[in-house]
């Protein structure tokens, strides 16, 4: 099958004065995918949707979205994105129907298009229950739940979300978050996330990470576990200094913590001859799968992976 590409992004570079926001990064978005934009405040993730959004002219390079040209085609473009902001647009003294009707009118819909396009958003994201009542009234999540309805009201084909999560607490972040995967899946929309929660990458077809305006590792989550991160074998030893000089001897690679002997595996059953060579000193052990925010640790500390794939 062919894969489509709703975003590209080539040899992109922003500077403001000597700050270098953005320096010649490439990367493109498969239609359809949920596509997750990750890096740490400063690393060039807010410049570079700026641009691909046409709020924010870039030096050089290529944007393309869904085959329209950044500086050339913005209008168009516009009309294809539908953006959720980090802080809300919406009037919190009008109730949900009224602020997304006054949102639907700067589309020039129509009052039937209008109570159409409310409906249809409201059945998507689950807010139909809420539609009477003042936005300023409701928790977190509900809220979230209503800008993304807003950004849909135009049908757009991509939905960028500039870190939905930030300042949620876990149980509203939980339900923002299922609320993309639903939308994700019932419509097979393109979803591009930027956020700085690594495991929020988790649920992403494909993730790209920046770091002072580079991108410094790309891949689905499961690469990015493959090249940055290992399996951990964590062993509990009955004599620390004689285990210690045993794991020496025998020129094991180990790091110490909290009494605990931490051997790094490349494959999970590498454990095996490993615990039947020192079960006789052994008094508990763990096999711990690596997880993301081993993969965010490894990648900012600048451990060299092999993965370039998604590379324009």
């Amino acid at each position: 099958m062919q894969m489509l590409k709703i975003i590209e992004v080539n040899g992109l570079q922003k500077s403001y004065g000597s700050v270098h926001a953005v320096q010649d990064i490439s990367f493109y978005v498969e239609k359809g995918s949920l596509f997750s934009f990750l890096g740490t405040n400063g690393a060039g993730k807010s410049t570079t949707i700026s641009i691909i959004l046409t709020l924010l002219q870039h030096d050089t390079g290529d944007v393309k979205v869904n085959g329209l040209t950044v500086g050339k085609d913005d209008e168009s473009i516009r009309k294809e994105i539908g953006v959720v902001f980090q802080d809300s647009l919406l009037d919190p003294l009008l109730t949900v129907r009224e602020n997304l009707d006054l949102r639907a009118r700067f589309y020039r819909m129509s009052k039937y298009e209008r109570g159409a396009a409310i409906g249809r958003v409201a059945e998507i994201v689950d807010i139909t229950a809420i539609l009477e009542r003042r936005y300023g009234k409701l928790s977190g999540g509900q809220k979230r739940r209503v800008d993304i309805a807003r950004a849909l009201l135009h049908q757009p084909k991509i939905l960028l979300l500039d870190e939905p999560t930030t300042g949620q607490d876990p149980q509203n972040r939980k339900q923002i978050w299922n609320t993309i995967l639903q939308l994700q899946r019932d419509t097979g929309m393109t979803v591009f996330l930027t956020t700085h929660y690594i495991e929020e990458a988790a649920n992403s077809d494909f993730v790209v990470v920046m770091k002072e305006g580079r991108i410094i590792a790309r891949g689905t989550p499961n690469q990015l576990k493959t090249d940055y991160s290992a399996d951990r074998l964590v062993i509990t030893a009955a004599n620390h200094s004689q285990f210690r000089n045993q794991l020496q001897a025998d020129q094991l690679e180990f790091r110490e913590e909290n009494a605990s002997y931490i051997l790094n595996l490349q494959r999970t059953t590498d454990a095996i001859p490993l615990l039947a060579k020192y079960q006789d000193d052994i008094t508990s052990f763990e096999v711990m799968k690596s997880s993301l925010d081993d993969v965010f640790i490894q990648i900012h500390n600048g451990k060299d992976g092999s993965s370039d794939a998604g590379i324009c």
